[in-house]
């Protein structure tokens, strides 16, 4: 049984913060009890791996159910210790309120909802303490972070420039993307902390030269003027909060830690279209971001000219080999939408890779779909610009939190 749609997660998971349970035959009966992670001292057990992986799979969430599991039990336990720590324990009725809401949005009450896990073998117990988590950590950020993700009329001036009112707004910025692995991740994290309290940019660019991984690095990062509308959706509120000189809190994205630093903001007299759809194609090569991968990158860039041309470099190989998608700006992964933001039709990126870099992702901009514009409201637009910084502090907060934690998996 099915309870609810792969959007149905995804609006839960980025509005509670939570995480959830199990696959079918996971570890023999007499291990399921056994310490499977420890997080600072806190145990998972397989039992609780295979219960988040369970409701996972009920609930079609994207990707491996059980490897997902894993990760946001992991994030569960540092957001109960963390909001243990501020003093903040769920109520009851907390719990309970959050049970009925996390119901009520498969279109059932709590009983209902219970009923319906218990029949495909997950327990109360399990949706009960992953509404607990959430209902703490949301607690958390609105108790840590509100305060500081006040939004100006300046701020809201600007962001409905930027989405198509009467004048537009072009920001100067300079990039640094650094990759992630395993081995680098507290490394990282911690270089990246330290450079986002920047605010001179030359320290930034030489920051760039240093450790970026991207085509401008040797430009200490610089980009040219950009107009707003052709950065990501979920970037936008982030550099229109900033000032001159200063820098983006770390964003987490694919395999890599970005920041961006806005060297200069301009006003302009013209309406630069909406974006309503975004058409690419990714072509996925073998061997990262290896000299000779690159090298094969850069011939097959002279060979093809549009989209089109790469069904036929394709030919032959895995489906999945070639993936082209339509998508609305804010659905499309925040690194692939920066690096199309980049490109004109038929342009190519080779900057991402996947596959913990062993696969290199030959992506091209197909085309670009501008919808009319349409009046925004001051107060929603105020409304999204503070939850987009609320949730970007923190995303932060819990990526610092990670990196800070000593986590053994058995």
């Amino acid at each position: 049984m099915q309870l609810t749609s792969a959007r149905l997660f995804r609006s839960l998971v980025l509005a509670a913060g939570l995480a959830m349970t199990a696959l079918p035959g996971a570890a023999p009966a007499q291990g399921l009890f056994a310490p499977a992670i420890v997080v600072d001292e806190m145990v998972i057990t397989g039992y609780e791996i295979d219960q988040r992986t369970r409701m996972l799979t009920l609930l079609n969430a994207p990707g491996n159910p059980e490897e997902l599991a894993r990760e946001q039990l992991i994030d569960d336990r540092l957001r109960l210790q963390a909001a243990r720590d501020a003093g903040i324990e769920p109520t009851e009725e907390e719990i309970l309120d959050g049970m009925e809401e996390f119901a009520g949005r498969a279109d059932m009450n709590r009983e209902q909802f219970v009923a319906a896990l218990a029949q495909n073998g997950v327990a109360e117990e399990t949706f009960r303490d992953f509404v607990r988590a959430g209902t703490a950590w949301r607690s958390l950020v609105q108790a840590r972070f509100v305060s500081r993700a006040q939004v100006s009329p300046e701020e809201i001036d600007r962001a409905l420039a930027g989405s198509g009112g009467t004048s537009n707004v072009r920001v100067l910025l300079s990039e640094l993307i650094m990759p992630v692995t395993p081995e680098n991740a507290q490394e990282v994290r911690a270089r990246a902390d330290r450079i986002s309290q920047y605010t001179s940019t030359a320290d930034f660019s030489a920051a760039a030269r240093q450790y970026s991984a991207t085509s401008t690095r040797g430009d200490g990062g610089r980009l040219p003027w950009r107009d707003i509308n052709e950065l990501p959706p979920q970037l936008r509120p982030l550099i229109i909060g900033l000032a001159p000189g200063e820098v983006t809190d770390p964003l987490p994205i694919q395999g890599a830690v970005a920041l961006f630093q806005l060297r200069d903001l301009e006003e302009t007299g013209y309406t630069a279209p909406e974006i309503s759809a975004v058409e690419y194609a990714a072509y996925y090569m073998p061997g990262g971001r290896s000299q000779e991968t690159l090298a094969k990158a850069r011939v097959l860039a002279s060979k093809v000219d549009r989209c089109d041309d790469l069904y036929g470099i394709a030919k032959g190989q895995p489906e999945d080999v070639l993936q082209r998608d339509t998508l609305p700006p804010s659905e499309i992964p925040t690194d692939v939408a920066y690096e199309l933001s980049k490109l004109d039709p038929g342009e190519v990126s080779t900057a991402l890779t996947r596959a913990n870099g062993q696969t290199l992702v030959f992506l091209m901009l197909c085309g670009r779909t501008t919808a009319v514009a349409e009046d925004t409201d001051r107060q929603e637009v105020e409304m999204g610009l503070r939850n987009r910084r609320v949730t970007a502090l923190a995303e932060g907060y819990l990526a610092q939190l990670r990196a800070n934690a000593r986590i053994v998996e058995k």
